[in-house]
């Protein structure tokens, strides 16, 4: 009874933070995650290793758990209208002083992902945030907010000029769901066929 309590007396505890990507498939996937542990372990910033590589089309939001099924209807009818496509990734890029991303080519069947992601949330009141302005600007990040900005600057003289130039093939999309420690994939949506 005294659980029972405690759960209905804070919301919070019934609701999980969320966020939708696009995560890449192998070898992609773990060229990307060695990328991160070489930050972690040179530049000593682990907070990128909390996170399965990943190109966001929706930043975190948190949602009740009692609804998560209206979550991954809205889910599908993102992908729905979308047909699998390649993203083709091409060097390094940075927000100063804390961010060193692989950069993706500008890919519009990428920005129609991100709007029919936006639109399929917009009817569950799910927005996403404009982050300083900058708009859909997708990267798959590396290292971030925990890289001190001395550090940075290391990290990313190193990164900078590297030249690294994958592409894959986008099957599907990604609901991921914070476990309280970190960020896990949740369900995966298909895309049109």
């Amino acid at each position: 009874m005294v659980i029972l309590s405690l759960l209905f007396s804070n919301p919070s505890a019934l609701e999980s933070l969320y966020f939708v990507a696009i995560v890449p498939p192998e070898p992609v996937y773990a060229e990307v995650m060695n990328m991160k542990l070489h930050i972690s372990e040179q530049y000593k910033s682990k907070a990128a290793l909390k996170s399965p590589p990943h190109i966001t089309l929706h930043m975190p939001f948190k949602w009740k758990e009692a609804k998560v099924e209206r979550l991954c209807q809205a889910m599908e009818m993102a992908c729905e209208a979308t047909p699998p496509f390649n993203i083709e990734l091409d060097g390094f890029g940075a927000f100063e002083p804390r961010v060193i991303y692989v950069s993706p080519v500008d890919n519009e069947r990428m920005t129609h992902l991100y709007q029919q992601v936006q639109h399929a949330f917009k009817g569950l009141y799910i927005f996403n945030a404009d982050y300083k302005g900058r708009g859909f600007h997708p990267h798959m990040t590396i290292a971030f907010r925990d890289l001190k900005k001395n550090l940075f600057y290391e990290a990313w003289g190193e990164f900078e000029h590297q030249h690294y130039a994958r592409s894959f093939a986008v099957q599907d999309l990604c609901l991921l769901r914070h476990d309280g420690q970190c960020w896990e994939i949740y369900k995966r949506f298909a895309l049109a066929e």
